[in-house]
């Protein structure tokens, strides 16, 4: 999918935001450790800004409480560039400043955090959004953009509307969001982001080889994806959460105003306030079709 605004520079001009997950209680028990993970995303965000000297790239941290941008390629001295360890070392500080800050709020917060707390990936999304809106309204010539998220934890369910609202925001600006799973569950969020707004959904066999996926898949721009095979989504899990207690179910009940997800039946909306007269049968006791 390309973009047909006006104010485009060229077809193989990009503005990469990268959405990274730092949520430490996955990294903890993570196969490939935070440290190497990051360095492969530092080499990354170098490739991609040495392939064009007009593309941007912008990374936002994902937390479990919060979330911030930790770089932004058009604060760099346009005379030299940025170094390879420059770039990492500034923005490995900014990380470290962030994941402190991050578990003071989570901790302040008074939430208990485990091993499947969810990052806060509607607020990134939604940080990515506002700076791409923000390059569309600038009033000068911008580069293509698009949105890559390196996704590690599971899914929060109670984001499901957060979440769902930002792909129809990318899907309306016709912003990509690709996605890279670095942990060991698929993403059901991310497989329908990517689905929705023609992005590319990967989940890397090898972890160790990150860097060399990346490259090979992500950094090339919109245009030339059009001239290559890229990685396909067997099956995309569009399973919805309800609104009600945040959990992903099969079947359920819809709000015919507001198309608010129940998963049990309910004599007023609690979104919108609508009552149903009508009795409907409880899905749980319904016999199962499929035998």
């Amino acid at each position: 999918m390309t973009s047909a605004h006006s104010k485009l520079y060229s077809n193989d001009v990009s503005l990469v935001v990268v959405v990274v997950d730092t949520n430490p209680f996955f990294w903890a028990a993570a196969a490939l450790p935070f440290a190497d993970f990051f360095a492969n995303l530092v080499h990354f965000v170098n490739s991609l800004l040495l392939l064009n000297h007009l593309n941007r790239v912008v990374v936002i941290a994902a937390g479990v409480s919060s979330c911030a941008y930790i770089f932004d390629s058009s604060d760099a001295s346009p005379a030299g560039g940025v170094g390879v360890t420059a770039t990492f070392d500034k923005a490995s500080r900014k990380v470290e400043e962030f994941i402190a800050q991050d578990a003071r709020a989570t901790a302040g917060n008074g939430s208990v955090a485990s091993a499947n707390a969810a990052s806060l990936l509607s607020g990134a999304l939604s940080l990515a959004l506002c700076y791409i809106q923000r390059i569309f309204r600038s009033g000068t010539r911008h580069p293509q953009p698009r949105i890559l998220c390196l996704q590690g934890s599971p899914d929060g369910p109670e984001q499901y509307v957060a979440v769902m609202n930002s792909i129809f925001s990318a899907q309306r600006s016709m912003v990509p969001i690709d996605s890279c799973i670095v942990g060991t569950q698929d993403s059901a969020f991310l497989q329908q982001a990517s689905y929705i707004t023609g992005g590319v959904y990967l989940k890397p066999q090898e972890l160790n080889g990150l860097f060399q996926y990346l490259a090979a898949v992500f950094a090339t721009d919109l245009h030339s994806r059009t001239f290559l095979r890229l990685p396909k989504t067997l099956g995309v899990d569009f399973r919805a959460s309800c609104f009600c207690h945040k959990k992903t179910i099969d079947m359920g009940y819809v709000c015919s105003v507001c198309l608010s997800i129940f998963c049990k039946n309910q004599k007023k909306c609690s979104t919108c306030g609508s009552e149903f007269s009508r009795v409907m049968p409880d899905l749980n006791s319904m016999p199962d079709q499929s035998k």
